[in-house]
């Protein structure tokens, strides 16, 4: 049985979008003067369309974001910032869910976050939401507080009853480890009003910390598309598994029986930090926005591919290319970093 709250797709109207903006006491702080105009020119894009919710790690903070939002050309009108403690960025994992019902009431879900299972420091970011909540940022919306471990790029709805994840990732034992995969189903039904769990078992990408998080991999679009990240190159050693998702999700079905419409997107060629360790480059990491989507890209000749198509896609929106190669500096790309609000 699901619950009167159901958690509404990325594609439908949106009242803001959430950041948690890079501070020097943050991993970035080797390269945040290269990453801050990223944040600043994401948050620009949103402001055209929509409110910007911005969480700053302090006065200072606050002071530097509003900076880089003017020097950027933001709507500030539409930018509200918060002084709001942070270990980091990742607002889609350690930001909240808002549910819906169909009374028009909404109530935020703060899941509880542990830096997908326990690989870094997370004790402030664990309580953006409830700090965030406390100053009225989210208005008369109720806050409810789960012992889950969940992380919003972990799951993907298609606003029909059906959520995607993938078994690396829901299923790591740094996780829920005392709960089965059965329990898993059952907590996402009661506390997200799904129906439906589809699960993929294959699919990662180096220098990815998250465990496979399916919006790295496989994205709803509609709820008949799925666009997801490919690999044509067969000695890559992506393509195997990549390959094998693929055939996953030809074999995955709709709430009727229908095969999902599946869009694949082009992949870059390997890029490599200093120390030489691969970056998790994905095109699949996109935001849905209003009137656009944010289209990550990172100065590759498939750039311009993954435009196209989600251009296809998503005809009555803008599809807007954002430089995110800094972002994949640290392991993430646009959507990790951002949160919808629904209206």
């Amino acid at each position: 049985m699901t619950t009167e709250y159901t958690l509404p797709p990325e594609w439908a109207p949106q009242h803001a979008v959430q950041l948690t903006w890079p501070h020097p006491d943050s991993d970035w702080a080797p390269r945040l003067e290269a990453v801050l105009p990223v944040f600043a020119r994401i948050a620009r894009e949103i402001s055209f369309r929509e409110e910007v919710l911005i969480a700053c790690h302090d006065t200072t903070s606050i002071k530097v974001c509003k900076t880089y939002l003017r020097h950027a050309g933001a709507d500030l009108a539409r930018c509200h910032l918060h002084t709001v403690p942070s270990n980091d960025s990742w607002t889609r994992d350690h930001g909240p869910l808002i549910l819906q019902n169909p009374a028009g009431q909404r109530k935020l879900m703060d899941f509880a976050f542990n830096a997908w299972g326990l690989k870094f420091r997370a004790d402030l970011d664990n309580q953006i939401t409830r700090h965030l909540h406390a100053q009225g940022a989210y208005g008369n919306a109720a806050l409810e507080i789960s012992g889950m471990v969940l992380e919003g790029g972990s799951i993907e709805v298609d606003g029909a009853g059906t959520l995607l994840t993938t078994s690396a990732c829901l299923l790591s034992p740094n996780r829920n480890p005392q709960w089965s995969a059965a329990q898993i189903e059952d907590a996402l039904r009661a506390q997200l009003g799904v129906e439906r769990i589809l699960w993929l078992h294959s699919g990662h990408l180096e220098g990815d910390d998250t465990d496979a998080h399916i919006d790295t991999l496989a994205r709803f679009c509609n709820p008949h598309t799925i666009a997801y990240q490919s690999c044509d190159d067969p000695d890559d050693s992506h393509f195997a598994p990549l390959q094998q998702m693929a055939a996953e999700l030809s074999a995955c079905r709709n709430r009727n029986g229908e095969n999902y419409h599946l869009i694949p997107l082009p992949w870059a060629q390997a890029q490599f930090d200093e120390e030489g360790n691969r970056l998790p480059l994905t095109y699949a990491n996109f935001l849905i926005l209003n009137a656009a989507v944010l289209l990550p890209t990172y100065d590759d000749p498939a750039d311009h591919i993954a435009q196209e198509r989600l251009q296809h896609i998503f005809p009555d929106r803008e599809v807007i290319p954002v430089p995110c190669g800094e972002l994949a500096r640290q392991h993430g790309s646009l959507h990790c970093v951002t949160m919808q609000l629904p209206r």
